[in-house]
């Protein structure tokens, strides 16, 4: 904490009352139907069922209201978006409205005639994740057999089209062993941009997450691995690097500060400023039809609630980093320290950071453990 509390208090008064921007993109989780089970995944562990699906004409609504708010990047999520029949119809809505669109997914379901149609649709962008490249655990992970092949050959249809590509290595404790493998495969391939993403946990992942957090011996070795890739790749690869919130000493800007970048839309059409926001029981949050985007981002009080810095406790408020992290993330500081409104225990001026430091340091030495796949729900 610096000196500069008195300023900084002065410049949050007259931020929290400025309008806010709108927002860069949206994130459209179109539905939580999934082939696969991920033991990390971020979904909430009560899924919203086929039934209750905003159908086409409400997400051609969403991406309508979105386009007119100003928004530049749709993001189609899921579970897996190509569980919807309808994916290739919203992808050429959103081109016809001039954003951006890329297509998060997990690639078991893409075969060459269903990626030419959102390519003519005017799909931008593939993110593709893998769980890792050993067939038996990355199998253990995902729930789903033989998804390792699947997305090798769904890789080898999006380097023909031509489409632009980010390869997304989800890690654990499980599969730290094979991130140079991993960047030796993506190198291999001439990929241009890959993330390596350690868990966060949050829904399914913080579930399991005694059985998924690396050791601080695995991060160090992940750390190492990624400079030294870094260096060999340096102008054919951009590696992007996420790190466990667990062992970090300050929080990260989670979504790009609520309410500030992103708005996210839910299979069911609630809007929330982060994937994970519906666990914060107390905000009441919009949902189309019932609302507008707009007025979701500029009048809900939910929207309006960890805006900014005005709502900060100290020592958060008279920090020189508030306006960089925002307070790191709230969901976090509900499951970790048992209130949003507190500050987020992976930052080392929380009163709880050694104690989240020695969670993960105690789960980690745990060795293999059992998890909770997560639910199935499927049907294409």
């Amino acid at each position: 904490m610096t000196d500069t509390t008195a300023t900084a208090s002065s410049t949050t008064d007259s931020t929290s009352s400025r309008q806010p921007e709108p927002p860069l993109a949206i994130l459209l989780e179109l539905t939580h139907r999934c082939p696969l089970r991920c033991a990390y995944c971020s979904n909430p562990l009560a899924l919203t069922p086929a039934s209750q699906e905003l159908d086409t004409a409400g997400w051609r609504e969403v991406l309508r209201q979105a386009a007119d708010m100003g928004m530049l990047q749709v993001h189609f999520s899921g579970g897996e978006p190509m569980a919807r029949s309808d994916l290739t119809e919203l992808v050429a809505y959103a081109s016809e409205l001039g954003l951006y669109s890329n297509l998060i997914t997990s690639g078991v379901l893409l075969d060459a005639s269903r990626l030419a149609a959102l390519q003519q649709a005017g799909l931008n962008h593939v993110q593709l994740s893998f769980q890792g490249l050993e067939d038996t655990q990355a199998d253990r992970l995902s729930g789903f057999r033989g998804g390792v092949a699947k997305k090798q050959a769904a890789l080898a249809l999006v380097q023909q089209s031509g489409l632009a590509l980010t390869l997304n290595f989800v890690i654990t404790r499980s599969n730290a062993h094979e991130l140079d493998a991993m960047l030796h495969y993506a190198d291999q391939h001439g990929i241009a941009r890959v993330e390596v993403a350690n868990t966060q946990y949050y829904g399914w992942g913080l579930q399991n997450r005694a059985a998924l957090i690396p050791s601080e011996a695995q991060l160090d070795a992940m750390t190492a691995c990624v400079t030294q890739w870094r260096e060999q790749t340096r102008g054919r690869m951009v590696i992007d690097y996420v790190i466990p919130d667990y062992y970090a000493r300050r929080p990260k800007a989670c979504m790009g500060g609520w309410a500030q970048r992103f708005l996210n839309v839910m299979p069911d059409g609630t809007l929330l400023p982060c994937h994970a926001a519906q666990t914060l029981a107390h905000l009441q949050f919009p949902r189309v039809p019932h609302s507008t985007l707009h007025a979701a981002w500029y009048d809900s009080p939910a929207f309006a609630a960890y805006r900014g810095s005005s709502w900060m406790p100290e020592p958060c408020g008279g920090c020189e980093h508030k306006e960089r992290d925002f307070g790191g993330c709230r969901c976090q500081a509900l499951a970790l320290a048992g209130s949003a409104d507190t500050l987020d225990p992976v930052c080392e001026r929380s009163p709880q950071h050694e104690h989240v430091v020695t969670l993960a340091r105690r789960e980690a030495q745990l060795g293999e453990q059992p998890y909770t796949l997560r639910s199935f729900s499927f049907s294409a």
